[in-house]
């Protein structure tokens, strides 16, 4: 789904208009390590529509890194899962639900200064 954004910049008399994707992405955090794709997806979809699962891995150990991202298919859905999810237990682990918020550049591996 996307949104409309309009600003003005009232100096100049310029209006701009675009769009933006509305945040269905959602962070899931402290993963028991042993936890499935399949089986976030199961619990997930009690609150709504799962369009993907990720977990992500280490890329040298090939292990399961902890966390995980889930997209619902609307942004009400997301937040339902947030409200829903964030403090549940899941394996003994309290697990945190959280809107995915898109990655700094600045703190990507290829803008390192040694």
């Amino acid at each position: 789904m996307r949104g409309t954004t309009v600003s003005s910049n009232s100096s100049q008399g310029a209006v701009y208009i675009g769009t933006r994707d509305m945040n269905t992405k959602l962070f899931v955090a402290n993963l028991p390590f042993k936890v499935t794709e399949a089986e976030l997806e199961q619990l997930f979809s009690e609150a709504g529509a799962v369009v993907s699962v990720a977990i992500p891995t280490d890329r040298e150990t090939g292990r399961k890194r902890g966390f995980a991202f889930v997209e619902m298919q609307t942004q009400a859905e997301a937040e339902a899962a947030v409200k829903q999810f964030n403090g549940w237990t899941l394996h003994d682990r309290q697990i945190a639900v959280n809107p995915s918020q898109p990655k700094d550049k600045s703190q990507g591996r290829n803008n390192r200064r040694f």
